[in-house]
C-alpha cells in the first residue's frame, strides 16, 4: 500500500501533517519549531540550543529522570536538535505506544519549568559539548567556515553559541526567549509510520492548540557570502582543510542540479574528488563535498585532511576540479551514474518513518505542502549536462573560495592566487 499524507491546520496555526505507512510498526512524531540560531542575535547566541537541552530537564508533571524512565520503559528513542533555522523534538515508538509518545513529547513542548537549579546543572554539560567540537578537527574546521563565508551574520556563528554566553543565561533568559519565538504558527508536528492522522489530531490538537499567537518577530536578515580566509596552528598529524563557494537555497528550481552536481564533484567513492585526491594521489583517508542550504541562501563546500606537506597540492587540485565544473559538461554516464545514485539513496531513505517524518515538516515549511517522491524523482530525471555546467558557471562566475584550515603548517601556506575561481 502506498503511503496516506494528509495535514490539518489548528485553530491557533500549529499544523499537522502525517504519513500513513501501514506497512511498519513503529511511529515517529517530531515537534518542530521554526526558529534556530539565526533568529538569535549575538547576546543571545546559544539560546535555541540551550533550550533543547532544558526541555528534557523536568516539567510541572515530570522531573528529568521520570521523563527518560518512561521513554525508556516503552521502548522508545527520543532526542532533539537544533539547527540555523529549525529546533526538532522527536521520538519513535511502537504504534502501540503512540498515545504515550504524544503525552511525554506535548509535556516536555509545552510545560517544561526551565528550573534555575537545572539551567545551573546544564551550563557545564554545554560548555563541555563546545570542547568537543574544538577537540574534532573535523568539526572544528567547518564551524570556523561560517565565520569565513558568513562574516558576522547569525550565520557566521556556531550553534553552541560562546562560553562566555552559555554561562551567562539563566531560567528567565530562557523562558522569555522561548515565549517571544515559540509561536503557533511557526510549529509543525509531525508523525510518519503507522498511524491513522484523524485519530492522531484528536490526541495533539487538545495540548497544542492551547498555545497562544504571539506578536510576531523581526523577518531574518539575509546575510551576504564572503571568501575569508581563517588558519588556526594546532599540533595535529594532519591538516584539516574547508573551502566554501556560493551553493543554492532550499526552493531553489537548481537544487537538483546543485544536487546531482555534489555527487558527481565529491558526493561518493566514485565521484572526482575521492577518486583524485585518495585513489590516485593517496593524499586523503576522507574528502568529500557537500551542500549546506537554507531559506534565502547557501553554501557548496568540500572537506579533507591530509599530510601538512601536501597541504598546498591538495588546495590546487580541489580548485582545479571546481574551474573543470565551470569549463567542460560532464559525461552522460557520471550524469545517468548520480541520478541513479541519488534515487537510490532517496527511496531507501523513504522506507524510514524518522526520515519521512523529517521530510514531511522540511516539506511544509519550505513549500507548504509535501512534494511526492515520484516528483522529486522526474526533476532529477530531468537534470541535463547542460544545466549543470550552467550551475557551475553561475555560482562560480568569479571571485575567490572561503578557506578554513587547522593543523600543522596552515599559517605559513601561501595561498596567492590558489583560490581563484
Amino acid at each position: 500500500m502506498n503511503p496516506t499524507v494528509n495535514k490539518t491546520i489548528l485553530d491557533n496555526g500549529v499544523r499537522v501533517v502525517s504519513m500513513t505507512m501501514p506497512h511498519v510498526r513503529s511511529v515517529s512524531m517530531g515537534v518542530w519549531v521554526h526558529v534556530g540560531s539565526r533568529d538569535e542575535s549575538e547576546a543571545e547566541s546559544g539560546l535555541s540550543h540551550f533550550i533543547e537541552h532544558m526541555i528534557f530537564k523536568g516539567t510541572v508533571r515530570r522531573t528529568a529522570f521520570q521523563i527518560a524512565k518512561e521513554f525508556d520503559a516503552i521502548g522508545g528513542q527520543t532526542n532533539a536538535f537544533t539547527s540555523m533555522e529549525h529546533t526538532c523534538y522527536h521520538a519513535r515508538v511502537l504504534d502501540s505506544q503512540l498515545e504515550t509518545m504524544v503525552d511525554i513529547l506535548s509535556d516536555i513542548f509545552l510545560n517544561s519549568v526551565f528550573d534555575e537549579r537545572e539551567v545551573a546543572r546544564e551550563r557545564p554539560v554545554i560548555v563541555q559539548e563546545i570542547g568537543m567540537v574544538e577537540d574534532s578537527p573535523e568539526e572544528w574546521v567547518h564551524t570556523m567556515m561560517g565565520p569565513a563565508f558568513w562574516g558576522g551574520h547569525p550565520l557566521g556563528r556556531s550553534i553552541l553559541g560562546s562560553r562566555e554566553n552559555i554561562l551567562g543565561f539563566d531560567s528567565q533568559t530562557i523562558k522569555a526567549f522561548f515565549k517571544r519565538l515559540y509561536q503557533p504558527d511557526r510549529i509543525i508536528v509531525s508523525v510518519a509510520g503507522n498511524v491513522d492522522h484523524d485519530r492522531f489530531v484528536e490526541k495533539v490538537e487538545p495540548v497544542f492548540s492551547s498555545i497562544a499567537a504571539g506578536n510576531g518577530f523581526a523577518p531574518r536578515s539575509v546575510p551576504a557570502t564572503g571568501c575569508g580566509i581563517i588558519r588556526k596552528h594546532r599540533d595535529l598529524e594532519q591538516s584539516h582543510i574547508c573551502l566554501g563557494m556560493n551553493g543554492v537555497s532550499v526552493d531553489d528550481s537548481r537544487r537538483f542540479a546543485a544536487s546531482l552536481l555534489n555527487t558527481i564533484f565529491g558526493g561518493n567513492m566514485s565521484s572526482r574528488l575521492f577518486q583524485i585526491i585518495r585513489e590516485e594521489r593517496g593524499l586523503a583517508y576522507s574528502i568529500y563535498s557537500f551542500l549546506t542550504s537554507f531559506a534565502d541562501t547557501g553554501m557548496f563546500g568540500v572537506y579533507t585532511a591530509v599530510a601538512p606537506p601536501d597541504l598546498d597540492a591538495s588546495v590546487d587540485l580541489i580548485m582545479d576540479q571546481f574551474r573543470r565544473l565551470k569549463r567542460e559538461p560532464v559525461s552522460d554516464d557520471a550524469l545517468r551514474d548520480a541520478k541513479e545514485f541519488t534515487k537510490g539513496n532517496l527511496l531507501m531513505a523513504a522506507e524510514s518513518p524518522d526520515n519521512q517524518m523529517v521530510r514531511l515538516a522540511q516539506n511544509e515549511y519550505c513549500f507548504g505542502r509535501v512534494i511526492p517522491i515520484e516528483s522529486v524523482i522526474d526533476n532529477i530525471d530531468a537534470v541535463t549536462a547542460s544545466e549543470l555546467l550552467s550551475l557551475a558557471e553561475d555560482l562560480w562566475n568569479s571571485g575567490d573560495a572561503a578557506l578554513t584550515m587547522l593543523g600543522p603548517g596552515v599559517d605559513r601556506t601561501d595561498l596567492s592566487g590558489r583560490l581563484a575561481l
